[in-house]
């Protein structure tokens, strides 16, 4: 008579009573289910671990969503359907997920089978004193039925070390070959923005972002990847484009630069062509968001830095539009923080590499090359408005054309609201202060009330108009009313200098006047943090 052949769950039910017979811990039984049934069934360490504990999938995932529960955050969306991929080896779990798998299974992210340290930075080991999971009666230290159970003292100290960040001190934590010292940083600061805490941009946050990027250009200059997962870069990066209007500068700085390097990763060695266009425009393309965001913190060095690594990427795929709108995005760093005629000289580069054909680059371009000429016929350069009025129109006549999907993401499209704030700065600083008021107001109306940044920067340009009228005192109450009902975590760099170029111009035309004074004094004065206020649900990012 033939034997019937065993299945992996009744081979690993076998390993497990002969563990727990011996007081072996789960980890130690896990990996006996991984040594003898993965030969014979492909089982996974993650799946050999819930083997180990001798729980089913719904199990596991009602003990992951009690650690969020205990910790007071919001349910994940965690499932069956998820946990069975991380299981099966289709799918791995992202750097949150993977730490309330590692505080299951008490083990750390190696013993799943991935490289790395965990997000939390700690060891997953209990701490002393408290054991590993309940006991049951008789003493068995894993004897579990139905259910994970893990032990939490009351006086929190395992979840202080959950919550912990990474300190000077990681010896317990383990090494990975490629995570560096930048990885370690941005996670610390995205733990801290998601408890809510002050982070200070200092020079090891900046140094660490750089490297990261010189990192992307040693990879790119040398670079196995399937195609699904291009696709999932790829629709986070697009999702990226819709966030940038709803998240915090600094907050979406970490989430793009982790899976920023996560790409810089993949381009460690060479893909088949396709594949490594692909993997060059998601490079391009989270390069350019980096430093879009770096303009709004303030860093211009950076931001240059980034788009540099950003032309490298995109001249890679020989794509024409991407490389226009990286070089138009550019343009906006010297638009800002440097010299208009090096911005002009980039947006009428933008638009030779465009060419003919309607994209978001050969719209954007001609609104960048008026700007930059209002600032020009500003400074004095006679030619300058008019030609600024024909690229207005140029800009226009190709925005009309664009289809509807390229007019609603404020990164990586051009939206009606971008077109009309871009038209009202231009006829702002040509001097037609009344078509300057008009447009701007048409662009603060399609703002919604919670893009407050956006806003902000519409209502400092309308502060410049009434300038421009004639009305010091006006101007400087309008920009004093922006700045002071701005939330303190949206004042971003951008909109300080923005304040201080008024305050400026309003001294050279005016003088000294007493309310340039108090419009300077309440820019000075420390900003009032909002107990209310939620990091991970903020109102939009600027739209530069």
């Amino acid at each position: 008579m033939l034997e019937t052949p065993q299945k992996e769950t009744d081979i690993a039910r076998r390993i497990r009573a002969q563990g727990l017979a011996r007081r072996k811990t789960s980890p130690q039984i896990a990996a006996d289910i991984h040594d003898q049934c993965g030969p014979l069934f492909g089982t996974s360490r993650v799946k050999a671990h819930r083997l180990a504990l001798g729980v089913a999938l719904s199990d596991l995932v009602a003990q992951v969503r009690a650690l969020y529960e205990l910790e007071g955050r919001a349910t994940p969306k965690l499932g069956e359907t998820l946990l069975s991929a991380y299981e099966s080896g289709h799918k791995r779990p992202g750097p949150e997920y993977l730490h309330y798998l590692c505080s299951v299974f008490r083990v750390e992210p190696d013993d799943l089978g991935y490289q790395g340290r965990c997000i939390c930075g700690r060891p997953h080991t209990a701490p002393p004193g408290v054991p590993p999971l309940r006991q049951n009666v008789q003493g068995d230290p894993d004897t579990l039925v139905g259910s994970v159970v893990v032990a939490m003292p009351d006086d929190r100290h395992w979840m202080n070390q959950v919550r912990g960040l990474w300190g000077p001190d990681r010896a317990g934590a383990p090494a990975c070959a490629d995570v560096g010292e930048e990885d370690i940083v941005l996670r610390r600061t995205l733990l801290q923005l998601l408890a809510g805490a002050g982070v200070a941009v200092d020079g090891q946050f900046l140094g660490a972002i750089d490297n990261l990027r010189r990192k992307m250009d040693d990879t790119l200059v040398s670079a196995t990847v399937s195609a699904t997962m291009l696709d999932q870069w790829e629709e986070t990066t697009l999702g990226y484009g819709q966030q940038y209007q709803a998240t915090l500068p600094l907050r979406m700085l970490c989430d793009v630069l982790l899976d920023f390097s996560e790409v810089r990763r993949m381009c460690g060695q060479r893909q088949p062509v396709e594949l490594q266009e692909r993997l060059c425009r998601l490079a391009a393309q989270l390069s350019g968001l980096s430093g879009l965001i770096m303009i709004n913190l303030g860093d211009h060095r950076l931001a240059r830095s980034f788009f540099r690594t950003a032309r490298t990427a995109a001249d890679e795929t020989g794509d024409r539009p991407l490389r226009a709108w990286v070089t138009v995005r550019e343009a906006l760093v010297p638009m800002y923080y440097g010299d208009p005629r090096e911005a002009l000289h980039l947006a009428r580069k933008a638009q030779d590499l465009a060419g003919r054909t309607p994209s978001v680059a050969a719209a954007m371009a001609p609104a960048v090359e008026a700007r930059a000429l209002g600032q020009l016929a500003m400074r004095g350069r006679s030619d300058a408005a008019p030609s600024a009025r024909r690229a207005l129109v140029r800009s226009r006549a190709v925005f009309d054309q664009l289809p509807k999907s390229q007019l609603s993401d404020l990164a990586f499209g051009f939206t009606e609201r971008q077109m009309s704030f871009y038209e009202g700065d231009t006829f702002t600083n040509l001097g037609d202060h009344q078509r300057g008021e008009e447009v701007l107001g048409q662009a603060l109306m399609l703002y919604s009330s919670a893009e407050r940044v956006d806003r902000t920067l519409v209502r400092l340009n309308r502060a410049t108009c009434r300038l421009h009228a004639g009305e010091p005192e006006a101007a400087l109450a309008t920009g004093q009313e922006a700045m002071v009902e701005l939330p303190p975590e949206h004042r971003s760099d951008i909109l300080v200098h923005r304040a201080r170029q008024l305050s400026a111009a309003v001294i050279a035309k005016h003088g000294e006047i007493p309310a340039v004074k108090e419009f300077q004094e309440a820019l000075a004065a420390p900003a009032v943090r909002s107990p209310t206020v939620a990091p991970a649900d903020t109102p939009p990012n600027e739209s530069v």
